[in-house]
């Protein structure tokens, strides 16, 4: 990743790590939880190869860009702003964005509330959901899958980190980072849910040492409660959603998830991402199913790059 160039760009009251390389056309990489910019390593090269100016974030909490403590400083429009900005502070009117897991979640409210700054999305593993008219998101997860629902033991500002702090970070990468599906993502009762993860004794193809080692010295670093405070806004952010109940997503978007994605069998994903109503909120999606876990930028980084260029590359002259 030598030929790979980093800095910190001012973005929304926060200075943002980037990594980048090429030139042409800005395509975002957006990351989500436990992650930072290097889990796209394979997409950078392969859009800088293709033409684009590829360029990965470190999210606000994450790696080594701004990691602000209180959870009021990581609602879904502090996040969509940072994007924002950084379009702006890199010089372009748009971009095409890639988004995985929360950097999912982020991009489709991206092109939900500033639809004129994308010119096309691909989303990974974490479909659009509507904002529900009534239930607030942490008072229906907490009724329906209980304590030990990761999302809900995460709400708590310190309990994760307390539990989290009994292993070194790279077993924590480790246990989340490898985690199988399709089982729903909860403990047992009484039990905390990083310790209900096994820690595998071997590596996939797809990951090395190495690279988790790297990512272990910046969670080293910055900690886990920014990453953990995306959680910790979903309520807030529910609430700060209203005005746009019911408002469709115009962007041109492409949506891809593994069949043993954790989140697949979980959630109702499944049933929702193979009908209709999903469809419906975002006109034009294309859905694609590929044989794969959560992390299939990597897992199936010649696939998932492959798509993200064909996707583009039919919108490039739009």
């Amino acid at each position: 990743m030598a030929d790979i160039t980093h800095r910190r760009v001012r973005t929304n009251g926060i200075c943002m790590h980037i990594a980048e390389k090429g030139d042409g056309p800005l395509a975002l990489l957006v990351h989500g939880f436990p992650e930072i910019w290097s889990t796209w390593k394979h997409q950078i090269h392969g859009l800088a190869e293709q033409g684009y100016h590829a360029v990965a974030l470190d999210m606000r909490g994450y790696g080594d860009s701004d990691c602000p403590t209180d959870p009021a400083s990581y609602t879904i429009l502090h996040l969509v702003g940072d994007l924002v900005g950084l379009i702006d502070a890199l010089g372009q009117d748009q971009a095409y964005v890639v988004g995985h897991d929360w950097g999912a979640e982020v991009a489709w409210h991206l092109c939900l509330l500033r639809p004129d700054r994308v010119k096309a999305l691909v989303n990974l593993s974490v479909p659009y959901r509507p904002r529900s008219p009534k239930l607030k998101p942490i008072e229906y997860m907490a009724a329906e899958f209980g304590d030990g629902l990761y999302i809900t033991q995460f709400q708590e500002p310190g309990r994760a980190e307390k539990s989290f702090a009994k292993y070194d970070c790279l077993t924590v990468l480790k246990k989340f980072l490898l985690v199988n599906g399709p089982d729903l993502p909860a403990a047992p009762p009484g039990i905390e849910f990083i310790d209900s993860l096994e820690t595998p004794e071997s590596l996939p193809p797809w990951t090395t040492e190495e690279e988790l080692q790297y990512r272990a010295e910046k969670f080293r670093s910055s900690g886990f409660t920014g990453a953990l405070n995306y959680y910790r806004s979903m309520d807030r952010n529910w609430e700060l959603l209203g005005p746009w109940q019911g408002a469709q997503i115009s962007v041109p978007a492409k949506f891809i998830i593994g069949d043993k994605d954790i989140g697949w069998q979980s959630f109702g994903t499944k049933t929702y991402v193979e009908g209709e109503f999903f469809k419906g909120l975002v006109p034009g999606l294309q859905v694609l199913v590929i044989d794969g876990h959560h992390f299939i930028q990597l897992e199936r980084a010649e696939l998932v790059t492959a798509e993200i260029l064909s996707f583009f590359g039919e919108r490039s002259g739009n």
